[in-house]
């Protein structure tokens, strides 16, 4: 690895020369001639598409959430960094979605859909170097953890919705917080009395929030915290805020639901020790289900392992149909993985994998609930899966390649680009440094 650029001193330039002993290799000439050639056939071993069912119905409410985070670092020595972390909920409604031109969007169109429909919320966290009122940063990253989901903007409602998964509040058997390790001793016994908010660890005694239980404070050090510390809350953060919106209806207005269709840019999963709510999110989405009010829940990957598979296997698929990978072809044809070991998303997904390929022109990975996990399912599994395709055509937008209009606006309103927000962002973060 070369050296880097200092404060005094230029950073090492690495040689242009150096790659052509490897190219005298047989092989390494062989795999660079495969590499450009792309009229290889694609292995499709276990693709079975079917066609989209068309007995759903479309969706009248449509719930959609995403967010962005920036992580924005000093330029003097220690570098300091700070993550801003921003999430959004839009409510669109079918009439108001038609109003939209999917090709040439009026801005004042959108505006004046989104003005009364969005909430958003927004937090910082410490990340390096950062004092904040004579804590460390590892238990300030904790109280702000906590302080956001609390968040006065939205009246409280995130926290809520967390304590409802927690503790799953639905079914009124008021239990213990599922146990976590202690960010104080450590100790995998901790918990706290159902609904608690702040209580104390019973076998150190000192204060531990229930938004601990998350144990994003596994990965800190006591003065500094890694980026991933802002990715996984603002993962965290959209889950719960449309969760939030799933709850409202469930308490207050459950005959609304069946007519609504919750959306998340991403896959629908919690990873490593944040997914200690994947497995209320299934059991409530069962629950509610079998109680006669299955509830739409819908993710979408725009990128990634899943998005570029699709790529390689629907060119020649005919229109309106779907597949669902099971365990096998999603370890052996997308990860690329043995097959042997834990069954894929067991811990982490409260979503199945669904490949669509809609029209000519969109093409889409889906992640729909099933309720319990099911290592190889299919369409019975999925909660809504008709009304879900049914709904799909009158959302897309054709503004981007494989875009979905609710998933755009919600972008539009959660995002911190690069630029100018991350440099709105550095501005901000230095005027508040000059004043303390």
């Amino acid at each position: 690895m070369p050296y880097t650029e200092g404060e005094r001193l230029p950073g090492e330039r690495a040689s242009k020369l150096g790659h052509l002993d490897v190219l005298k290799s047989s092989l390494v000439q062989e795999l660079c001639k495969n590499f450009e050639d792309y009229s290889q056939p694609v292995n499709k071993k276990g693709v079975a598409w079917q066609t989209l069912p068309n007995d759903g119905k479309s969706l009248s409410l449509i719930f959609a959430v995403d967010g962005s985070l920036q992580v924005i670092e000093s330029e003097g020595r220690p570098k300091k960094a700070l993550g801003f972390v921003k999430t959004a909920l839009i409510m669109l409604d079918q009439p108001a979605i038609a109003t939209i031109d999917k090709y040439e969007p009026h801005p004042f169109a959108i505006r004046d859909i989104l003005e009364k429909s969005q909430i958003y919320h927004a937090t910082v966290f410490p990340l390096r170097h950062v004092v904040t009122s004579g804590m460390i940063v590892y238990h300030a990253v904790r109280r702000v953890i906590y302080d956001s989901m609390k968040d006065p903007s939205l009246e409280g409602e995130i926290l809520k919705t967390f304590k409802w998964l927690a503790y799953q509040q639905w079914d009124g058997a008021q239990r213990n917080l599922p146990y976590f390790e202690c960010p104080h001793c450590s100790s995998n016994r901790c918990t706290l009395a159902y609904d608690t908010e702040i209580g104390n660890c019973p076998v150190c005694g000192k204060e531990v929030f229930v938004t601990d239980m998350l144990s994003i404070h596994l990965v800190m050090a006591e003065d500094s915290a890694p980026d991933e510390v802002a990715t996984a809350y603002m993962s965290i953060h959209e889950t719960l805020l449309l969760f939030t919106g799933i709850r409202y209806f469930w308490q207050n207005k459950k005959e609304v639901l069946p007519a609504c269709l919750f959306i998340k840019d991403g896959p629908l999963s919690l990873r490593a020790q944040y997914s200690k709510l994947v497995e209320p999110i299934r059991r409530f989405l069962a629950m509610a289900r079998d109680s006669g009010t299955p509830i739409c829940v819908l993710g979408q990957e725009k990128t990634g392992a899943f998005a570029d598979h699709l790529q390689l296997i629907a060119d020649d698929v005919p229109v309106g149909s779907f597949f669902i990978p099971g365990h096998n072809y999603i370890r052996e044809e997308v990860q690329h993985r043995p097959v042997a070991g834990a069954d894929y998303g067991k811990d982490t997904n409260y979503g199945v994998k669904v490949f669509v390929r809609l029209n000519e022109r969109n093409r889409f990975v889906l992640n729909i609930p099933t309720g319990s996990y099911v290592r190889d399912p299919n369409l019975n599994n999925l909660i809504g899966g008709s009304d879900i395709f049914a709904t799909l055509p009158s959302i897309i937008s054709a503004r981007y390649e494989n875009a979905l209009l609710p998933v755009e606006l919600a972008h539009s309103v959660a995002s911190l680009s690069t630029y100018p927000s991350a440099k709105v962002l550095a501005m901000f973060a230095e005027a508040a440094r000059r004043k303390t």
